[in-house]
């Protein structure tokens, strides 16, 4: 699709182990603002890459943060599609149900551009559909519905005050968020053995030969030994895993009934493991460049994040793309030395 778009590719980047975070077989792939620093996972080599400005955009994946926290690291914008809207084919599987593709790139504008280019229905992944997309980066904000996690803006993390300001930006904007608040009273992490009986499903081949032996990481919690524990989840345990799941997604598309977006902290309020549990889109853009101790040029970038209705990616770009209008952080650039 995007070959018949126009673009060009030049490149096929980096990610970490098996798609887990900045594990590394020989060499790393590091982040441009603070090389001492790898760029996170899986989505390494896209947030390097753009935040770089080697490539304009790339393509990232993400089952649970591998869009998000790459693009935060690294400095850049990410935007996971609602899930099913951009076809997998041909990428590596983690887990059937969960697995999303999507743009990484400088702004939110850019980002819709390559959705545009790349959504829809796709016979080679039968989770696929085609739904519309409404976005006019110029479209007035009057009447979008916002909701902010207040909860989670009130607690003492490293980028809350780039948060807040970023609120009071959506605030001159003419937008008023309203409070709200992420469902509750469900066992999130219970549900996440979706993931990992699904990944290991996907991996059973190299468990069985004993490949995985080969890996970096080793320890209790990394791919190998959840693939060899999940061989072993009940499956009663794992269909009512999914059955809660379900109520999850119900709740959560009744949270979102009143709003159009929902501004969260880009990893607080539980949204991360929420939202790639119901399948909602997300557009993750850069809000701060916190320095970083002994070094003047290296920075630590913080982001925001704009949560949609399934299939409401255009009012989460839009948002984005209000903000970046009125602020330059996506048009920083790392040091070059």
């Amino acid at each position: 699709k995007l070959d018949e778009a126009g673009a060009v590719l030049v490149a096929k980047l980096s990610l970490g182990a098996l798609a887990w975070g900045d594990v590394w077989f020989g060499g790393r792939t590091r982040n441009p603002w603070n090389t001492d620093q790898g760029s996170s996972g899986s989505s390494a080599g896209p947030g390097a890459a753009v935040s770089a400005g080697l490539v304009p955009f790339a393509i990232g994946s993400e089952t649970l943060g591998s869009i998000v926290s790459p693009a935060t690291r690294n400095g850049v914008t990410g935007h996971r599609p609602t899930f099913g809207l951009v076809s997998r084919a041909g990428a590596m599987t983690l887990s059937w149900t969960m697995d999303k593709l999507g743009p990484m790139a400088r702004s939110a504008l850019d980002c819709a551009l390559v959705y545009n280019a790349i959504r829809g229905r796709d016979a080679e992944d039968p989770a696929t559909l085609s739904a519309p997309f409404r976005f006019d980066h110029q479209q007035p904000l009057d009447g979008l519905r916002v909701g902010i996690l207040v909860d989670a803006f009130n607690e003492d993390y490293q980028n809350a005050a780039a948060d807040s300001a970023t609120l009071e930006v959506i605030r001159s904007l003419g937008v008023q968020p309203r409070p709200v608040a992420m469902p509750s009273g469900l066992p999130v992490d219970a549900m996440l053995l979706t993931l990992s009986v699904e990944a290991a499903t996907a991996f059973d081949d190299l468990t069985r030969s004993g490949a995985d032996e080969d890996l970096v990481r080793q320890g209790r919690n990394a791919w190998p030994n959840v693939f060899r524990a999940s061989r072993f989840v009940p499956a009663v345990e794992y269909l009512q895993a999914n059955r809660l799941r379900v109520e999850l997604c119900r709740q959560m598309h009744q949270t979102m009934s009143d709003f159009d977006v929902i501004i969260s902290p880009s990893f607080g309020g539980g949204t991360l493991r929420i939202t790639n549990l119901t399948g909602h889109p997300a557009v993750c853009i850069p809000n701060a460049f916190h320095p970083v101790e002994d070094d003047a040029e290296r920075k630590s970038p913080g982001s925001i994040s704009f949560i949609g209705k399934l299939f409401g990616d255009g009012a989460a770009l839009r948002l984005a793309a209000a903000v970046q209008e009125r602020t330059d952080f996506h048009k920083r650039r790392p040091p070059v030395s």
